[in-house]
């Protein structure tokens, strides 16, 4: 068995322990070994282990014979943009996502911009743990070059992709949290560019996060929802560490929570154009609800965002995303983009002429409770099986893990990607109601892991 290297959605760690420049080296080689020849595009988010986990990953390239082309600090999405728009035989970005400043990560990008499919993590990792190098001859190693066009690329890729006029007809005025992380160059600037007015939180790229964690929870937003209702502002946006994300806040200062701003995204998509939107089975019924009453339908997948992007590319959807503010626009590229994201739903306020709140109020209102149980590692696929066989006699879907359906809401039991628990999700009209699902989850679980 090849040990597996890849979470659900990269490889990430602590700097110095799980994530060293000796690994970030061998996964240079390995991806190299693997792609096709030609050239790999790299960028990184600001972390301040950024540059040496960059030049580590950028030598294993090289000595594999392809040519390297670094974009510097760029949002992932935006270096998804270039290599999807270029000749690339992939692309390779450093970061950590919304992990914490002691964290880092790579991400692999395949030459079609979505990240690389589970088979290919399975032959990247292979040739790491096989030390299977294709290594290139002294005449052959790859040449490096730095190429600064790709930000401003991007951001003329989603301007065209939205009606720049409505928007800045609008008069809006937007906060923008940028978390000190990889859109402080791109997110000002992209609604500059369509006529809205800019106030910017934490607009500096600095890899301590000085201005908040990069991970955009209400918990750490309350400048943001302080400057919304201070200043005005038609609605409020952050982002994560590397802008793949983007969590809303409207203009009376609350929070808006990601699976409502994506069924308000995907509902007016699907009233306008039709078709299929793709979520994962962790995603609010709220979304199928606009979806269904819009016309359109909806295909659930297994968590983690290629997942997500690749079954929308095999069914040629509309639309697709996940609750936590990762938004796909297949018209743009098969990746969750935050940018892209940002735009969109400044096009969607500007063009309705109403307040973001009064938007909002149209999705139906569900309650969430989440939980989560530790189990030992080993052990995961013979819980997992008992707990289908414990839950055979319910409605059931197992997608990914065991998710059970009741009348009125649904309980969710699975497995995590990156760490030995299982996570518990329950969502139904009211908070009690969840909380009473959640627990109905756990309980189920604790018998399947009892029986270990």
């Amino acid at each position: 068995m090849i040990p597996r290297l890849f979470g659900t959605n990269g490889i990430r760690g602590v700097v110095g322990q799980d994530m060293t420049v000796d690994l970030a080296l061998r996964m240079g080689k390995s991806i190299g070994s693997v792609f096709e020849p030609g050239p790999i595009a790299v960028g990184r988010d600001p972390r301040t282990s950024g540059p040496m986990l960059r030049d580590a990953v950028a030598a294993g390239l090289l000595a594999t014979g392809h040519d390297i082309v670094d974009t510097g600090v760029i949002p992932t999405p935006g270096l998804q943009y270039f290599v999807h728009t270029g000749r690339f035989s992939g692309g390779v970005v450093v970061t950590a996502s919304h992990n914490p400043a002691e964290f880092n990560g790579i991400k692999v990008i395949d030459s079609q911009g979505m990240e690389v499919s589970r088979p290919e993590e399975e032959r990247i990792e292979a040739v790491y743990f096989r030390e299977a190098y294709r290594l290139a001859d002294w005449k052959a190693v790859g040449r490096l070059r730095v190429d600064t066009s790709a930000v401003g690329a991007y951001i003329d890729g989603i301007v065209s992709k939205v009606h720049a006029d409505v928007i800045r007809s609008a008069g809006l005025r937007v906060v923008v949290d940028c978390a000190n992380g990889a859109s402080c160059g791109t997110s000002p600037a992209l609604l500059s560019r369509l006529g809205v007015e800019v106030i910017s939180l934490n607009g500096h790229p600095d890899g301590t996060f000085p201005g908040r964690p990069p991970e955009p929870v209400r918990e750490n937003l309350g400048a943001l929802l302080r400057e919304v209702r201070a200043s005005n502002a038609h609605l409020g946006v952050a982002h994560d560490g590397d802008a793949d994300r983007a969590i809303f806040v409207d203009e009376r200062g609350e929070y808006v929570f990601g699976d409502r701003s994506l069924a308000l995204v995907a509902k007016d998509l699907v009233s306008r154009h039709g078709g299929v939107v793709v979520t994962p089975v962790s995603s609010s019924r709220c979304v199928e609800d606009v979806v269904r009453a819009a016309g359109g339908t909806v295909v659930y997948t297994k968590v983690g965002a290629p997942i997500v992007a690749r079954v929308m590319y095999e069914r040629g959807a509309v639309f697709g995303g996940e609750e936590n503010g990762g938004m796909i626009f297949p018209n743009h590229q098969f990746c969750r983009d935050g940018g892209m994201t940002l735009a969109r739903v400044v096009e969607i306020v500007a063009g309705s002429r109403r307040r973001f709140s009064e938007l909002l109020a149209e999705i139906p209102a569900y309650s969430l409770h989440k939980t989560s149980v530790r189990y030992k590692a080993p052990e995961r696929d013979a819980i997992l099986a008992r707990l289908k066989v414990l839950a055979s006699s319910l409605r059931v879907d197992d997608i990914d893990g065991i998710k059970v359906h009741y009348e009125d809401g649904w309980v969710l039991v699975r497995p995590s990607g990156t760490e030995p628990i299982f996570r518990i999700f329950a969502e139904a009209p009211t908070p009690g109601r969840a909380k009473a699902l959640a627990e109905e989850g756990e309980a189920l679980l604790k018998k399947a892991i009892a029986g270990a």
